[in-house]
């Protein structure tokens, strides 16, 4: 089973378990819940929207991405300029996904 979620813009496919980075959101608690749930896949080659869902994650932690290098250059005029930037991100993993009344959660 694999919930979408959306979440600082973007789209991301989640089942009970994964560990993913997310836009950097304010962890002042520990756990977070996504109640912007898209769409919904209890059993295989079925997906629908629910009517209410939430997935449950906990912060793993937060880091800075990799860095990415913008050039620009004017030809001709001796014009160069390079910045770089490094995101910010949310690492975290997913408990529980409730849909419906029925909650699915991490085998540990």
């Amino acid at each position: 089973m694999y919930a979408v979620i959306r979440t600082g813009g973007k789209q991301y496919r989640v089942a009970p378990g994964d560990v993913l980075k997310i836009e950097s959101v304010s962890a002042d608690q520990n756990t977070l819940e996504f109640a912007d749930v898209l769409a919904f896949s209890g059993d295989a080659g079925s997906l629908a929207k629910p009517s209410s869902a939430k997935v449950t994650a906990e912060v793993v932690g937060q880091g800075r991405g990799q860095k990415v290098l913008v050039f620009h250059l004017k030809r001709k005029k001796q014009y160069k300029k390079l910045q770089g930037h490094r995101q910010n991100f949310t690492e975290v993993r997913i408990k529980s996904i409730e849909a419906d009344g029925v909650t699915y959660s991490d085998k540990k």
